[in-house]
């Protein structure tokens, strides 16, 4: 019976379990290779994909300050590389269609695997919109009454003329440590006290220096002030040896924007408050002061002559029509009182880029407000008489002030275009960025759309 007895042989049943697990075993092991694999591959491709978009937005940064250089600019002759090693190449071109007023840059960034490749193996489209901004030689253009900052006021943009003196105080700047701003001081405060010949320029040791720097306030930029030896506070490259010659501040034809009268409101048709809109048509005389308060929108379709006051206050609009283009509409205001903008009031500027132009021209002089020259003891009075004031984060970028006359002052302003007066008084966080007041104009180009294809 025993021989019937003895074990099966088990060599049979561990080949099939090999026959079985083995193959499965391999399936797993392939799926996960495939799966690292595609894995890398995803990584690998993102990368491209990123190094693409760099390579486009790189693009579009060298595009627009090639466009600020030369507005007639077109784009790209064809590819640029702008990373080439061993293993990967970017590139990218530009195509610039629009005109002056608006352009849209079409930037591709193209990344190569390898670096010898033919072909791209990922590629980015971006359209980047741009408006221009004009700017011109000088930002502020100060008279004999002269220029004072304080606390943060900063003039960051455009170049400074100023006939009299200046003084800053506190942490108030002009210029950047990476921007410098051309500085001029005619020092034309004399005599002191004014009398008939002012004003004139002082001579040496008359009336003390021109500029006066207080605290942390300083000048990044070149200096020249005539009776100048304090170079303190000054730097990039600072105080420069040299005299400045005073200069007329820039004119404006009154007389022709009078005679081209062709309507007439009443200051109380030309105010509005609240969600209302009024349109001014070109050419129209206001009799009388307006007010605009409280969101109101006045659209501006050409030159306004106010024979009162203005006041825009509690983020009130004015809109220059987009009709005018590239063509300025003047504001001339008559009133004492002149003209004042606060609590977010905005001179918004039209598709074209184009602001406004605000003239106050009362004076103290009895030929007021239709004086063409004040000088002397009327023009001392009138230096310190208020007829523009910007506060509260009242705005306008590219708008152009300019008190005849007499003194502007912003506070807590936003951006300005430019300001022009016979003093200028800046403080708190006011700044001037950049602007047109006299002389040759530049444009900048500034982005106002950024879209991927």
């Amino acid at each position: 019976m025993t021989k019937f007895l003895r074990p099966i042989n088990q060599q049979g049943m561990i080949l099939l379990v090999f026959l079985i697990t083995i193959p499965f075993l391999i399936l797993i092991a392939t799926y996960y290779m495939r799966l690292s694999l595609t894995s890398f591959q995803v990584a690998r491709f993102d990368q491209l994909h990123t190094e693409a978009q760099l390579a486009a937005d790189a693009g579009a940064d060298y595009s627009i300050e090639q466009i600020s250089q030369n507005n007639s600019w077109t784009g790209t002759s064809g590819e640029v590389t702008l990373h080439s090693d061993s293993q990967i190449k970017t590139t990218y071109s530009a195509t610039v269609t629009g005109d002056s007023s608006a352009k849209t840059v079409a930037v591709t960034g193209r990344t190569y695997w390898p670096a010898a490749s033919t072909t791209a193996a990922r590629s980015v489209s971006i359209f980047v919109d741009l408006r221009p901004v004009v700017s011109g030689n000088y930002s502020i253009v100060a008279g004999a009454g002269g220029l004072y900052m304080s606390n943060s006021a900063k003039v960051v943009g455009g170049s400074v003329l100023v006939d009299g003196e200046i003084n800053m105080s506190n942490s108030s700047q002009i210029g950047l440590s990476i921007q410098s701003v051309n500085v001029q001081a005619a020092d034309e405060t004399c005599p002191n006290p004014p009398d008939s010949t002012y004003p004139r320029v002082c001579n040496s040791g008359e009336n003390g220096q021109p500029i006066t720097i207080n605290d942390s306030a300083h000048i990044y930029g070149q200096v020249t002030a005539t009776n100048q030896t304090n170079g303190s506070g000054m730097s990039n490259p600072g105080l420069v040896a040299g005299s400045v010659t005073p200069q007329p501040l820039p004119s404006y034809d009154r007389a022709t924007q009078e005679a081209a009268v062709t309507n007439n409101m009443t200051g109380s048709a030309a105010s509005c408050s609240g969600s209302q809109s009024v349109i001014w048509p070109a050419n129209t005389k206001i009799t009388g002061d307006v007010t605009l308060s409280n969101s109101c929108t006045v659209t501006v379709q050409g030159n306004i002559w106010i024979t009162g006051t203005l006041s825009a206050s509690n983020s009130s609009k004015m809109i220059v029509d987009n009709s005018l283009g590239t063509t300025v509409p003047n504001i001339m205001i008559d009133g004492e009182g002149g003209a004042t903008f606060s609590n977010s009031a905005l001179l918004t500027s039209n598709i074209s880029g184009t602001g406004f132009e605000i003239y106050t021209f009362y004076s103290t002089a009895s030929c007021s407000p239709e004086c063409t020259s004040v000088t002397g003891v009327d023009l001392a009075n009138s230096r310190s008489i208020q007829t523009i004031n910007l506060n509260n984060s009242a705005a306008g970028a590219n708008s152009v002030f300019y008190a005849y006359w007499t003194q502007v002052q912003l506070s807590n302003s936003g951006q300005i275009g430019a300001v022009i007066g016979q003093t200028i008084k800046l403080s708190n966080s006011s700044a001037i960025t950049f602007g047109s007041s006299s002389g040759v104009n530049t444009t900048i180009w500034v982005v106002k759309g950024y879209r991927r294809h």
